[in-house]
């Protein structure tokens, strides 16, 4: 019996040294592959969107978009430089995208440039892109600046923000009514008045979710861009550039996005996870990296 009890013993032995060490391999696998900004899963509430229907419609709302733009003229030709330019930062970036969603490699990408005045640029989901004019030429952006913008934009559309406030708004309208109803039943009053206050409270929560999905999208398109070969310190100056010109926006507690000092503050709180991997692009090391130089904003 002695040596079956010895034969076991070696198993359990083996066993337990196989389990101890499993967390610590797959740790260390993490610690070796993660870098940069970590890859989180995208938000469970995105299913609840409607899926094919609003990819559909959204890329529908971009083509009429485009479509509109053209018959004003407001759409700027494909060999005008500043297409050409944001298409070139584009390309750079895009090679990137699958990292935060794998579903990106089958996008049908694009990039317009709309004559406008507004400082503004969005991506759709599926990776339709847009620039207003005015936010190149009024915040004077460098090629740095303009990734930060087109990585925390193209950003949006791979996490599937859009997908997912659509789907929180559906949950949360659902929940207001019920929340509605039963307040109004337990306070004995019309409906009416528990339903705004309770509309009101989900609208708030909705805030709360946007301006969280813009924190994130400023860490990923900072993350981007870097590895790109951009440099992420250009998300702090393009947010004081921001600030300089959007004087008089509304508290953050009542906006959908962050105030410039918060971005800020995120920006530099992780400029040490993302320098790396733009001094990596450049070959060579974070301390050999010349201080970031940027261009002043247009006059008013």
């Amino acid at each position: 019996m002695a040596p079956i009890s010895l034969k076991r013993y070696a198993i359990l032995a083996s066993l337990c040294a196989a389990t101890a060490l499993a967390p610590l391999s797959t740790h260390a696998q993490q610690a070796t592959m993660q870098d940069g900004i970590k890859v989180r899963p995208l938000s469970t509430s995105r299913i609840f969107a409607g899926g094919a229907d609003f990819n559909a419609e959204s890329k529908q709302q971009y083509t009429q978009l485009v479509n509109e733009a053209k018959e004003k003229n407001a759409l700027v030709p494909d060999s005008d430089p500043q297409v050409r330019r944001l298409r070139a930062i584009a390309q750079r970036i895009i090679p990137f995208a699958t990292r935060w969603n794998e579903a990106a490699a089958n996008w049908n990408w694009q990039v317009n440039l709309l004559n406008s005045d507004e400082v503004n640029a969005f991506c759709m989901p599926g990776g339709q892109i847009a620039f207003y004019s005015g936010i190149i030429t009024k915040l004077n952006l460098t090629d740095d600046e303009v990734a930060i913008v087109m990585g925390h934009e193209i950003s949006h559309a791979l996490r599937e923000h859009s997908q997912a406030q659509a789907g929180k708004g559906n949950l949360a309208a659902v929940g207001a009514k019920l929340a509605g109803a039963g307040l109004s039943a337990w306070l004995g009053v019309d409906p009416t008045i528990t339903s705004t206050a309770t509309n009101m409270a989900a609208q708030g929560v909705m805030l709360k979710f946007s301006r969280d999905d813009e924190r994130e999208a400023d860490l990923i398109g900072m993350d981007l861009a870097a590895r790109a070969g951009f440099d992420p310190r250009a998300g702090v100056i393009l947010w004081q550039k921001m600030a300089a010109v959007s004087k008089g926006a509304p508290p953050e507690f009542l906006s959908t996005h962050p105030s410039g000092k918060d971005r800020i503050s995120q920006m530099n709180s992780h400029m040490a996870q993302v320098l790396p991997l733009y001094a990596r692009s450049k070959g060579v090391s974070v301390d050999a990296l010349p201080p970031y130089r940027s261009t002043a904003i247009a006059q008013r």
